[in-house]
């Protein structure tokens, strides 16, 4: 199938998922959201491919969620009467986007995230999602939506915090900073960093092949036990969240960052 967002390529026993808009750096419009649940899925029930990897095509991997590119999406964030009606369909939007990057890791094959560039905001909510983490040297990531007005609520603040503990998700959550590929490495978010992207597909093909070689039946087990330990506690509180955000949004805050991001400029919150 061909998709709007996504380019996918099988050559068992792997596949690859790229993220496919770089002339807007991959910012995730509607169908980043909700192409990758039916990939999913079918890689998930293809018996010929045994590991995937997921990376991005341009220049980074991705610049995080197309704010304006998604208000069509959201009508509700613009709605003048916030009544319950309204509320309750933005939760129940909220709950489709979040399902739009769980599917990473619902799927029983192992995922191989292959970072280059930047990874902001919702791009580090999808790595989150993935089993594995590689990156070059030059990358940098940010969970970024503090910055913008949100709650994060696709699942990094859940995720993260499995993968680096809460003190360091706190600090970035609070913050929105860039960090590096070295100090992403220091937090155990990613496994390895590499010198360019050409060695950083080369690493993650590699690895993906290893996971191939042994028995899928095995891999598959492991991942299903490994979220288990997890999966729990996350699908609960990504309904908690959802929640919080349909009750916080909109705000002067968010509507602030987009006229401060069209205009150039640094957004003057008031936190209201």
């Amino acid at each position: 199938m061909e998709y709007k967002f996504y380019m996918v390529e099988k050559k068992p026993p792997l596949a690859w998922v790229y993220l496919n808009r770089p002339e807007k750096k991959n910012a995730m419009n509607a169908p980043a959201w909700y192409e990758l649940i039916p990939i999913m899925e079918d890689l998930d029930g293809d018996d010929q491919v045994r590991a995937i990897i997921l990376a991005g095509k341009g220049t980074m991997f991705s610049s995080g969620i197309d704010l304006m590119g998604m208000i069509p999406e959201l009508p509700e964030l613009v709605e003048k009467e916030q009544k319950g009606g309204t509320k309750q369909s933005l939760y129940r939007k909220i709950l489709r986007m979040q399902d739009g990057l769980s599917c990473i890791e619902s799927c029983r094959k192992p995922v191989v995230a292959a970072v280059h560039g930047k990874c902001i905001g919702a791009g580090l909510d999808m790595i989150t999602a993935c089993d594995i983490r590689l990156c070059t040297d030059d990358a940098e990531f940010s969970l970024r939506e503090a910055a913008v007005g949100i709650t994060a609520d696709m699942g990094v603040l859940q995720r993260l915090s499995n993968i680096c503990g809460q003190g360091i998700t706190r600090e970035l959550a609070f913050t929105a900073r860039n960090i590096t590929a070295k100090r992403a490495k220091e937090i155990h978010l990613i496994n390895e960093t590499y010198a360019g992207q050409d060695e950083l597909m080369k690493a993650a093909e590699q690895l993906a092949r290893e996971i191939a070689d042994n028995s899928p039946v095995a891999v598959k087990g492991t991942k299903i036990v490994l979220n288990q330990l997890v999966s729990s506690q996350v699908k609960e509180n990504l309904a908690y969240n959802a929640i919080l955000s349909a009750a916080i949004l909109p705000n002067n805050d968010l509507f602030e960052a987009v006229t401060a991001f069209s205009q150039k400029r640094k957004p003057n919150f008031s936190g209201s």
